[in-house]
């Protein structure tokens, strides 16, 4: 079985930063596209950001230029770091990832268990 484990949420005042970790474990061949969400009271959940295994990101246009994704492959991790928070990025945060377990299976799309981010004005 595969787990994601995310850590670093918090509550920090706005136009401050926190990073965020997602670290996957259990039979993991290869960790494609690792992905983070988030989802705010009464919204849907929403993309912030992506990473592909080569390093390629793409970021929501309200997080551009104030968060930064990055991944280790050799640890199947993958991190945010958020600075110049705003109170409206206050959410539960959820890291995604597609993850192949052995040659013979197809990518399958896992998720943590979210951590909560506040950011206070």
């Amino acid at each position: 079985q595969v787990q994601l484990v995310e850590s670093g949420g918090g509550l920090v005042q706005a136009g401050g930063s926190l990073r965020l970790s997602c670290a996957a474990s259990g039979s993991i061949l290869s960790a494609n596209a690792m992905r983070w969400y988030r989802q705010a009271p009464g919204n849907q959940r929403e993309l912030v950001t992506s990473i592909t295994r080569s390093g390629i990101t793409n970021y929501a246009a309200s997080v551009k230029g104030r968060f930064t994704i990055s991944r280790d492959n050799a640890k199947n991790t993958v991190y945010l770091q958020m600075n110049s928070l705003k109170p409206e990025d206050t959410a539960v945060y959820y890291c995604n990832a597609q993850i192949q377990q052995t040659f013979f299976s197809a990518p399958y799309d896992y998720w943590g268990q979210g951590t909560q981010v506040t950011v206070s004005s």
